[in-house]
């Protein structure tokens, strides 16, 4: 592929940044904004920043009819030193190119898309909060652009990434969190789009939510599509359970988004010397293992959160205390060190991270 010169054109308006108390997920965005064109006839062209904007699209556009996008999260962190990183941006690059060949829109240059997240972050580098926990947020997407009303594939297509200063997922430390098992809605079937990052998979998440935040819960435990009897996902994350010394999560299977932070936890605990282990795994096989005194941790992983400990799970009429409701050693030991290799506090064994110039 011909390499393309990303053009610039700086804003002359710079918007006030908010206090690092102040910031919430995802509602405050920096200056800029990276945009990629796509047309058949031309492949994908014109890659330029440009100051943050509306988009102007047909009202006709296919992602508003038939839902034919991707979008990607990933974080640029600061340390103390004020060198700006980046968390493994490689894997999230690979991942969006996986998840626009199952909805049939052209991949993308993963060298061009990681050279325009560098680019952006570091015009807009201002932005990143300095605050313990905080980072800034980067949402890469593609959307179709077409205007047709027929089902097929766009002919056209947009590449966008904008950015936002996120405050720390928890205010007070790493906490467990309550979660219920979800056994009337599905997430995802095998066959469908559930290893894509795409957006219906989270529109179709949010009625399970709802009735679960009414109880108090703070996510939902997914089961799988066609039987609703094994462990898939916890809310938008992937899911881990330390059972009699062994760490078990579910394998990849079709339905179950690959996690960069998944695949780093697993590596990590390979690196230490823990058992574990992908594989199919029952809620009845955890509740056993609860009922003999054997299940010891309960967590989520993935780019928000990092780590979040379970310390409850509710599954039909019984509930779960896990480790006493407090975080777990292991679940403990993860964020410190994946935090850490983020935020330049700890060795990098793995060379995950890339700086920023």
């Amino acid at each position: 592929m011909e390499e393309q010169e990303i053009t610039v054109s700086l804003s002359t308006q710079k918007k006030e940044k908010p206090k690092s108390d102040e910031l919430q997920f995802g509602r405050i965005f920096t200056d800029h904004m990276f945009i990629l064109d796509y047309e058949e006839e031309a492949g994908w062209h014109s890659p330029r920043i440009i100051p943050y904007q509306p988009l102007t699209l047909d009202p006709a556009s296919i992602v508003f009819h038939y839902g034919q996008t991707v979008f990607e999260g990933l974080k640029a962190y600061v340390t103390k030193s004020d060198e700006v990183r980046l968390f493994r941006p490689e894997k999230n690059m690979e991942r969006l190119n996986r998840s626009n060949d199952r909805m049939c829109i052209p991949r993308v240059d993963e060298n061009l898309a990681l050279e325009a997240i560098k680019k952006l972050v570091s015009i807009d580098k201002e932005w990143i909060p300095t605050a313990p926990g905080t980072s800034l947020y980067i949402r890469p997407f593609i959307i179709s652009t077409e205007p047709y009303l027929g089902v097929a594939p766009s002919r056209s297509y947009q590449f966008i990434i904008i950015l936002s200063p996120v405050g720390a997922y928890y205010e007070e430390g790493i906490n467990p969190v309550r979660i219920a098992v979800e056994d009337e809605f599905v997430r995802a079937v095998k066959g469908g789009t559930g290893e894509a990052k795409t957006a219906g998979n989270y529109a179709s998440s949010l009625k399970a939510q709802e009735l679960v935040s009414d109880k108090g819960y703070a996510q939902v435990l997914w089961l799988d599509g066609v039987e609703k009897k094994y462990v898939e996902e916890v809310g938008s994350m992937n899911v881990f359970f330390k059972i009699n010394g062994e760490v078990i999560t579910p394998e990849l299977n079709g339905s179950i988004l690959e996690g960069v932070t998944r695949s780093s936890v697993i590596q990590l605990l390979r690196h230490w010397d823990v058992p574990v282990t992908e594989r199919k795994i029952s809620m009845e096989e955890v509740y056993e293992a609860y009922q003999r005194g054997e299940l010891e941790e309960a967590f989520g992983a993935g780019t928000a959160a990092v780590i979040s400990p379970i310390g409850e799970l509710a599954w039909k009429e019984e509930k779960l205390v896990i480790n006493d409701g407090i975080t777990g050693e292991i679940a403990k030991k993860l964020y410190d060190k994946l935090t850490g290799i983020q935020y330049g506090t700890e060795s990098d064994p793995f060379e995950w991270v890339e700086v920023v110039k």
